[in-house]
């Protein structure tokens, strides 16, 4: 994807919107229908020559709709109510940024969670537009997360993650089965549909597996070890679903439950401790671990 002719405002990306491949009129009529909510915000910013197309010039009123496939603007972000939990950096050289990341924040601006996630938090505090994440984690888990301060070295760590070089360890709190033979790996195929929130489990040829371990148990709870080989949205929830042990705080398996996106009492049991990987420029094996607990294993 050729990169944005706008650069990075107030921690946010330019908005990138796709015209239709037909139609007559001009671009401005397009967005003031499209955004017709918005048109009053519309028209100032095609006045203030905030929207341009994709090789960066000017639309105008009299621009017409079939002279370019997308057209870029700042939108405006809808009031958000502040995630009430911080981020605490673990470090920061040169190339990375590595942070531990509370439950309940978003990685990256999506959906509902624009202004309030990681990287819009951390790119207005720190003054560091250009920053950008290697990868992601869920809002509801906790823990390291990296990002990259330069754009020219982002695509060698990404690299790591498709070669599977990356080692991630993460820890869960879900319930105590005596009869689970443990430590065992799960294998499964995984899927999730376009509109729909939660995955699913699909009979094929699996496509995620996780080593899971326990590492300490209470009466009803136990604290599990969880080793990803795989990174599928949801992978370590539906595995421990699947084993029978749903991670405690889980909203989405086995059940959905509409809850709340301001309830934060209940967090997911989740936590993204270490990550692991040899270093693309210099071949050193860099490890960062998170200094977080989960609630639900005190001490």
């Amino acid at each position: 994807m050729r990169k944005a002719p706008l650069p990075v405002r107030d921690g946010l990306n330019p908005s990138r919107i796709r015209l239709p491949d037909e139609g007559s009129g001009t671009v401005v009529e397009y967005l003031l229908e499209r955004f017709a909510a918005d048109a009053t915000r519309v028209r100032e910013k095609v006045d203030a020559g905030e929207v341009v197309d994709g090789e960066g010039r000017v639309v105008d009123p009299s621009t017409p709709l079939t002279s370019s496939q997308w057209v870029f603007l700042y939108r405006d972000p809808a009031p958000e109510p502040r995630v009430p939990f911080e981020i605490e950096i673990l470090h920061r050289d040169s190339d990375l940024l590595v942070v531990d990341k509370p439950h309940f924040l978003a990685t990256m601006p999506r959906g509902l969670h624009i202004v309030e996630s990681a990287l819009v938090r951390l790119r207005r505090e720190l003054d560091l537009p250009e920053l950008s994440p290697i990868h992601r984690l869920d809002r509801v888990t906790a823990g390291v997360l990296v990002f990259s301060l330069r754009p020219a070295n982002r695509g060698a760590y990404q690299t790591l993650f498709a070669q599977r070089k990356v080692t991630k360890y993460y820890e869960a709190v879900a319930g105590h089965r005596a009869d689970l033979t443990l430590p065992t790996t799960v294998e499964s195929r995984i899927v999730k549909f376009r509109g729909t929130p939660t995955a699913q489990q699909v009979p094929g040829e699996p496509n995620a597996r996780t080593v899971v371990e326990r590492l300490a148990a209470r009466g009803e709870r136990a604290l599990y070890g969880l080793h990803p080989h795989t990174g599928k949205v949801h992978q370590l929830r539906l595995h421990m679903t699947s084993l029978g042990v749903p991670i405690v705080g889980d909203n989405f398996y086995p059940t959905l439950l509409d809850t709340p996106r301001d309830d934060y009492s209940d967090p997911l049991q989740l936590l993204a401790r270490s990550i692991e990987f040899p270093d693309p420029f210099t071949g050193r094996r860099r490890r960062f671990e998170s200094r977080r607990t989960l609630a639900a294993w005190p001490g």
